[in-house]
């Protein structure tokens, strides 16, 4: 019988059964490490007791009434989201596409009751925001852009961690609204600006009136070693969109807000049918309550630390190896050549990894990786990555 999926993936020839915290089984009950908690999103691994509790829990009372109706878990969510965030006001939806869409709509809207025609938001070279129209017109490569034109109009491109480039763009258009940025660019091969970039955007947004919007769906809930990557520059976005690692594995997606971008929207401005769903919350809880409960993000702190440490002292000095970067549980080793290969050769090893941006492996592991197995982790890739490196 053919296959009846659409080939949008290239997927590597595994399937997997179950899972237990950073290991996961396929059907030969071969075991894998993952160092990619399904792209950012298991930050809890799999099958966590607490996550496990809370949808079974939820799925014997209601699964779905609608946005038509009050969801109380949609309530407590939103409040708790807020307190860790100290944003005020949020938009639940099912993906992270899903909340950058309304993340750009709000600047819109925001734009149009400020008298502004034809609004500009100001994104960044190689950043990734999502596979729908506006959100892949928003992204900064032009290679999952091909075959989609005519793209969305009214983005503006800037380089990435360049206050001075994204100065010369943004300030020449007196249509700007926004500035839409990942704080640290994941599918753009966990690539960190300067320290203090994300405080002259916060300076420069409030000199011009603009929004400040960071997307935070591969950053946030704890993978950089903070709750969200900009509490390390101790400021606040306008507007903020997560996603990923807030519901362990269970889609949902929001776009915070807050002070002027916190009431742009009213009723029917924007929506979403299944967004912010009685299960998708529970679970949502039940990952802020373990994050907090157990003090996950102060270790995703210690262990980024520990597995840079472990991959300098392996790697430095090792030829074809062009830098060794991260923050928290993202962290990027970049190659100075492609380096595809080292998936499938990870995957005969029974360890899941990443490739992107061509040359750098993107590590994304587990919130709760013990020592033993990050260290497991640092001595199974850089074996791998110097094989790779001596085969020429």
């Amino acid at each position: 019988m053919p296959d009846a999926l659409m080939s949008t993936y290239n997927r590597l020839p595994v399937s997997f059964s179950r899972g237990e915290g950073v290991w996961l089984w396929d059907k030969a009950e071969k075991r894998y490490l993952d160092a990619l908690s399904g792209i950012a999103v298991c930050g809890l691994g799999h099958s966590h007791p607490a996550i496990k509790a809370a949808i079974c829990r939820q799925a014997g009372k209601v699964l779905h009434t609608s946005n038509l109706y009050q969801i109380p878990l949609q309530e407590q969510l939103g409040d708790e989201l807020a307190r860790i965030s100290g944003m005020e006001r949020v938009f639940f939806a099912n993906s992270g596409a899903e909340a950058n869409e309304a993340a750009i709509k709000l600047a819109r809207l925001y734009g149009h009751r400020n008298g502004i025609a034809n609004p500009a938001i100001v994104v960044m070279e190689q950043s990734f925001h999502g596979r729908t129209l506006a959100t892949l017109s928003a992204t900064g490569n032009h290679k999952v852009q091909v075959g989609f034109e005519p793209l969305v109009q009214g983005f503006l491109r800037a380089p990435f961690g360049d206050i001075a480039g994204l100065r010369s763009v943004a300030e020449a258009d007196p249509n700007v609204v926004a500035i839409l940025v990942e704080p640290i660019q994941g599918e753009g091969g966990i690539k960190l600006p300067p320290l203090e970039y994300l405080n002259q955007l916060r300076e420069l947004c409030d000199r011009q009136g603009w929004l400040l919007m960071l997307d935070e769906i591969q950053t946030g809930m704890g993978r950089s070693g903070r709750m969200f990557s900009y509490q390390h520059n101790r400021i606040l976005p306008d507007v903020l969109t997560l996603a990923k690692g807030l519901g362990n594995g269970v889609p949902i997606g929001a776009c915070l807000a807050r002070g002027k971008a916190a009431e742009v929207y009213a009723p029917g401005n924007h929506g979403s049918t299944f967004g912010g769903n009685p299960l998708a919350c529970a679970a949502a809880l039940a990952v802020i309550e373990t994050l907090e409960a157990d003090k996950l993000v102060e270790r995703a702190e210690r262990l980024g630390r520990r597995l840079l440490a472990g991959f300098a002292d392996q790697l430095t000095g090792v030829g074809g190896i062009a830098d060794i970067r991260g923050q928290g549980l993202l962290i990027g080793i970049e190659l100075e050549r492609p380096c595809g290969e080292l998936v499938t050769m990870a995957l005969e090893q029974g360890l899941l990894i990443n490739v992107t941006a061509e040359r750098v492996v993107r590590l994304l592991p587990p919130l709760i990786i013990s020592d033993i197995e990050a260290d497991l982790l640092v001595n199974q890739l850089c074996a791998l990555v110097k094989t790779f490196l001596a085969q020429g």
